[in-house]
């Protein structure tokens, strides 16, 4: 059939193939790709340079919060918690409260030397008027002796006595002026037993001692009740337990307060050639990603964290080994956080230094 077609030249005719295009074509795309690549890279870092450039940051850089360690001034007992781990509490709330029934004990006892020392004062005056009874009746005795005595003499220097007589007139008046010696000393120590001093005029040393003990007592009945001295959220509070033994002075529970926050950065020294206090700064933490605050540089701090630890480093020996140190920057945060900052959390600082 195919013998047939006049058209039918005895072979297939082969089907066009398509047009392809020149080497010379794809090889000016690979290099203008191979050299934009690189140009754009260093275009953009070149750009980041000088664009971050007055710019230093860090991530060692972490939430603070002022924390206030709470202890009992006094000792004894926990009767009573209010506070628990977490809880807000507001400046004057109660935290936990000691027995009071040894400090109220302590009240009566002060109450008692007052009124023993008040009672003694009484003696004292009424003694002291005794005392007065007796000069004036030893002034009256000598001055009768000594008449006597003057008369006898007379009266033996005429002869009209005897020697005997003039010397019991004379062992009399010196008798009566030892008594009125006697009595004038009495006298004089009552009086002194009931003197004041400039510190406290008009009340006696001994009455003044009671109060001053009474108002002890007092204090330390109302050093009972713990209060909180700031307001933020309780932390550390495990040891406050009704029946447990509290001792004065050692922290019973912490305090943080919340609403003084700031960031604690260490910058590295090379960092701080430009760095000034009030210089503008932009916080994120690793806690809230979401969240960015601007801030200012508050202060700088006075010396590397390694200056003031507990073991500063001792560099003058053959191992010396040259370490950037770290200085402590305060951030002021600016705005307040749109989430709760928590003492401790980890943040990124940006400063710019506008250098």
């Amino acid at each position: 059939m195919a013998e047939s077609d006049p058209h039918f030249d005895g072979a297939v005719a082969a089907a066009p193939a398509p047009p392809q295009p020149s080497g010379r074509r794809y090889g000016f795309r690979a290099i203008a790709l191979l050299v934009s690549v690189p140009l754009l890279l260093i275009a953009g870092a070149v750009a980041y340079y000088f664009l971050t450039r007055h710019t230093v940051s860090t991530d060692n850089a972490y939430v603070r919060q002022d924390k206030v360690a709470v202890s009992a001034l006094v000792s004894g007992n926990i009767v009573e918690v209010a506070a628990r781990e977490n809880q807000m509490v507001k400046a004057g709330d109660l935290l936990f409260r000691i027995d009071p029934q040894p400090f109220r004990i302590a009240i009566q006892q002060a109450d008692a030397a007052i009124a023993s020392a008040q009672v003694r004062v009484v003696g004292l005056e009424t003694d002291l008027s005794t005392k007065d009874i007796d000069i004036r009746s030893g002034r009256e005795s000598v001055a009768f002796y000594q008449e006597e005595y003057r008369r006898q003499s007379e009266l033996m220097q005429r002869g009209f006595t005897t020697r005997a007589r003039l010397q019991a007139a004379e062992l009399a008046l010196s008798d009566a002026r030892t008594k009125l010696a006697n009595a004038e000393a009495e006298a004089r120590k009552a009086q002194a037993a009931l003197a004041t001093g400039s510190a406290a005029p008009g009340v006696n040393p001994g009455v003044l001692a009671a109060q001053a003990q009474k108002e002890k007592a007092q204090l330390d009945l109302s050093r009972t009740e713990v209060r909180a001295p700031v307001s933020g959220k309780v932390s550390s509070a495990d040891r406050l337990l009704v029946g447990q033994m509290m001792n004065a002075g050692l922290p019973a529970l912490t305090i943080v307060a919340s609403d003084n926050s700031w960031v604690e950065a260490n910058f590295k020294e090379t960092d701080l050639a430009h760095m000034r206090v009030g210089q503008p700064a932009e916080l994120s933490f690793d806690a809230y990603p979401e969240m960015h605050l601007k801030g200012h540089v508050a202060s700088i701090g006075a010396g590397t964290g390694s200056e003031f630890s507990i073991l500063p480093a001792q560099n003058a020996n053959g191992n010396w080994v040259k370490v950037t140190q770290r200085v402590p920057v305060r951030i002021a945060i600016d705005a307040r956080p749109s989430r709760p900052l928590i003492a401790g959390l980890s943040a990124n600082v940006s400063v710019d230094t506008g250098k």
